[in-house]
């Protein structure tokens, strides 16, 4: 059963309601990861993960490094929407992977681009 995801005015099929997203730190050059998950309508954040620390990157309250990430579980309400947006300052946008599917959003500088469930996800 593949779940609906609305990208911008676009519509992305996924596989999973399970789904990460990756994009590097503008200034530390750093990985940074988040893994959600759709359900009821509405994003939840399950785990975030950071390659390193320093400015901007510090671990949440709780992380542990686990090959050489640290992860911890961030203390966040569900979400309507997520805006991503990308600054221009680190060659990409962001990774979204689903059931190994993944994709790049959001590469133009400057551009503001909106995530949400379709209806019934």
């Amino acid at each position: 059963m593949s779940t609906c995801l609305a990208v911008g005015a676009l519509l992305l099929s996924l596989p999973s309601p399970v789904f990460s997203l990756e994009w590097t730190h503008s200034v530390e050059k750093t990985l940074w990861r988040e893994e959600w998950r759709i359900t009821e309508g509405a994003f939840h954040l399950d785990k975030a993960m950071v390659k390193g620390s320093g400015a901007g990157m510090e671990p949440g309250d709780g992380a542990v490094l686990q090959d050489g990430w640290w992860v911890w579980t961030p203390d966040l309400p569900p979400q309507q929407e997520l805006a991503l947006a990308a600054s221009g300052a680190t060659g990409a946008g962001w990774r979204l992977c689903s059931g190994g599917d993944c994709h790049e959003l959001g590469g133009t500088p400057g551009t503001a681009l909106l995530l949400a469930p379709c209806a019934g996800s």
